[in-house]
């Protein structure tokens, strides 16, 4: 069974980082298996998308089922997209994998909560992000915080 919540679990956000992708996802793994990964992404910079997704290939490359990491890219990618084309701000990524499951948040500084859409089949672009997150994550959610907010989604790595 999903669930969805709202402003719950712990979350790891922090500035900005100078090292490239490779690198944070090159030394974000310590011996546990856990690992972590931080990326701020620029305003309205839709190179993001890709270099999230390979950076996050990157760190989940031993990390759950078959097909699992490949849902995570894609759920990280709308979640990426949404921040960038739905706002007029930067947008910080942060993943933290374990042996038990990933977390991926997407912080953006816009208070204007995200809202699921009804896609049009007119627009095979648009409207069907947060529906694919809803469909295909363990859970996930939207937390307020000061300046914005942040949307996350959870994969546990044992799911079928």
């Amino acid at each position: 069974m999903k669930r969805q919540a709202r402003g719950s679990g712990p979350v790891a956000l922090g500035a900005s980082s100078a090292k490239t992708v490779e690198e944070e996802a090159d030394s974000a793994t310590d011996r546990t298996g856990a690992g972590q990964l931080k990326r701020r992404l620029g305003r309205a910079d839709l190179r993001a998308v890709p270099e999230a997704r390979r950076a996050l290939r990157e760190l989940l490359r031993h990390w759950g089922r078959p097909g699992r990491s490949e849902i995570a890219e894609l759920l990280t990618s709308e979640l990426v997209t949404n921040a960038l084309i739905h706002t007029d701000d930067d947008a910080v990524l942060t993943a933290i994998v374990s042996p038990h499951g990933l977390r991926v948040e997407v912080r953006d500084f816009v208070g204007q909560r995200p809202r699921m859409r009804t896609p049009n089949a007119d627009d095979s672009t648009h409207g069907r992000g947060l529906l694919l997150v809803q469909s295909l994550a363990d859970a996930w959610g939207v937390r307020t915080h000061g300046v914005g907010k942040a949307v996350w989604f959870e994969l546990g790595a044992d799911a079928a």
